[in-house]
């Protein structure tokens, strides 16, 4: 699917307050708490198809550290986002740019940060994916990699197998946050989601959570000047501390 709604959405002003550091080798956009947190504890962020250089996601970063958790979004797409003329353009083939990003490419890198951070002294990892980053958010809950999993607006998902791959193996308590105008997950796609972990069917826990009004993308590039689209960002937000809270 083209997804011409990847790519859309609006950019935030802000200071980001990380840093980019390498761990493992590659480069990442690290948010430090400044208040005491738990130093055996790590959140990765997996960014939408703009990546760690986008002011948005280093915002977004900045606010989980604000909370205590120290959040790392790794340059997963190795230096290659989606370019600048690709925002707000609806022509830009996101599917071909997808075809340069798939697992073989984007997975080690991912693996590599988990496994310094390892080396380092972290032993519990949550994972946060939004867009693009959904789908392999997902991925190392399926691989037992993370403790907890929680992911918004996910891209390239495939219904049921990748859920059904999920509640086989997965341990990791699953947070999904929706809008209820994203066609990326149909209604009839969620249906079939729930049949497969909701009802207690996946036993670490389980949530969907759909956001009225709001379109693909709106936990990261929604616009805060339309009523749905900022209760739909600020709540995802909220349900991914209650859930890190809860379960992490």
């Amino acid at each position: 699917m083209s997804c011409s709604h990847c790519v859309i959405g609006k950019e935030y002003l802000g200071s980001p307050e990380g840093k980019i550091h390498s761990i493992g080798g590659v480069p990442c956009y690290v948010g430090t708490p400044t208040i005491e947190y738990d130093r055996k504890k790590a959140l990765i962020l997996l960014t939408d198809i703009f990546g760690v250089t986008f002011s948005n996601n280093k915002l977004l970063v900045d606010d989980f550290a604000r909370k205590g958790y120290l959040t790392i979004a790794p340059d997963y797409l190795l230096g290659d986002p989606a370019p600048p003329y690709a925002w707000n353009n609806s022509k830009f083939n996101v599917y071909a740019w997808t075809q340069n990003h798939l697992s073989d490419v984007t997975r080690p890198p991912i693996d590599k940060v988990i496994q310094a951070l390892r080396d380092g002294g972290v032993t519990s990892f949550a994972v946060t994916g939004y867009c693009f980053g959904g789908h392999y958010a997902i991925d190392l809950a399926i691989d037992q990699v993370v403790d907890v999993l929680i992911v918004a607006h996910p891209k390239q998902v495939d219904v049921p197998a990748t859920f059904q791959a999920l509640a086989e193996k997965g341990e990791a308590p699953f947070l999904l946050e929706l809008g209820s105008e994203d066609t990326e997950l149909s209604a009839c796609d969620q249906e079939v989601i729930d049949g497969i972990l909701g009802d207690g069917k996946y036993a670490p826990g389980y949530k969907r959570k759909v956001w009225d009004g709001c379109p693909h993308g709106f936990a990261v590039r929604g616009d805060m000047l339309d009523e749905q689209q900022f209760a739909g960002k600020a709540g995802s937000f909220e349900d991914s501390i209650a859930w890190l809270k809860q379960y992490f």
